[in-house]
């Protein structure tokens, strides 16, 4: 069997406060493999974040990794410098932050801010940075028309899109996804993540997908990981969860109660017939 993409091991990542450190994720371990797509629950608060930025050193003060190692296709990511994590970054790893509102700057046209992080990576050839900017577009279902577009001119869905193309601009081996279709309506979420599966299978990337949705992390992902308190309590597949407690099924009760917090789409009681209203 090939090696993990991705191991992580007894990861501990501590704030620094006035009254001392607060652990937000403690000792947590876990593989991704090539390919994969992990999920990642749990309430707010249970670190999932914390644990993602740490993955990707993205991590600021007053969080500090405080125990445990990263290893990411054979790289010793805890051990890099802030140099060299400049050049990892995008071309191993790449972030999908939470609200694409945010993290596109709103005063940029969106050919500069794909320029921008070209250059960053060293290709500084205009028509390169042109064709490549029009490519992603592409792949993502955008014509490349609108890369003189602000963010501004497209809607939430669209952008979220757009964040994904800058993900995968220099052709990462993970991509880290932090609760990408939050303020999306059902149908969009559906639309982004039905995108994600299919640049998935063609362009061979890992997945790390956050989000509090467990019905929607199930359909989605090879495995789901819950979080609860900075630990890693429960490492299982959707089948599992889906199964119920047992031998075959999600053992942990916090895991269980977060699957039977999912509303049901039919309701246990048949839902009375009211009378017509009669209008005086």
């Amino acid at each position: 069997m090939s090696a993990p993409l991705l191991q992580v091991r007894g990861l501990t990542v501590d704030y620094a406060t006035p009254q001392g450190a607060t652990r937000a994720v403690d000792g947590v371990s876990f593989d991704l493999g090539a390919g994969e797509v992990m999920g990642l629950a749990g309430e707010s608060g249970s670190g999932k974040s914390t644990l993602a930025f740490a993955i990707a050193r993205l991590h600021r003060p007053p969080a500090h990794v405080t125990g445990g190692s990263v290893t990411l296709a054979d790289t010793d990511v805890l051990a890099l410098t802030p140099k060299e994590l400049r050049q990892w970054r995008w071309r191993e790893v790449s972030v999908v932050l939470q609200s694409a509102m945010n993290a596109l700057n709103p005063v940029l046209r969106l050919s500069d801010q794909f320029r921008d992080m070209f250059r960053a990576h060293g290709i500084t050839n205009r028509a390169e940075v042109a064709e490549r900017s029009a490519g992603l577009l592409r792949l993502v279902g955008i014509s490349p028309d609108r890369l003189r577009d602000y963010p501004h001119q497209f809607s939430g869905g669209m952008r979220q899109r757009l964040v994904i193309a800058l993900a995968l601009a220099l052709k990462p081996k993970l991509v880290i996804m932090d609760e990408p279709t939050t303020a999306l309506d059902v149908v969009v979420q559906r639309e982004i993540l039905e995108q994600v599966a299919d640049l998935r299978r063609r362009l061979g990337f890992s997945v790390l997908f956050i989000t509090h949705d467990l019905a929607l992390m199930s359909q989605f992902c090879d495995r789901v990981g819950v979080m609860l308190q900075g630990r890693l309590v429960e490492l299982t597949t959707p089948a599992a969860i889906a199964a119920g407690e047992g031998k075959e099924g999600a053992n942990h009760p916090y895991t269980r109660r977060l699957w039977d917090s999912i509303p049901p789409l039919h309701p246990a009681q048949p839902v009375r017939a009211q009378p017509d209203l009669v209008m005086p």
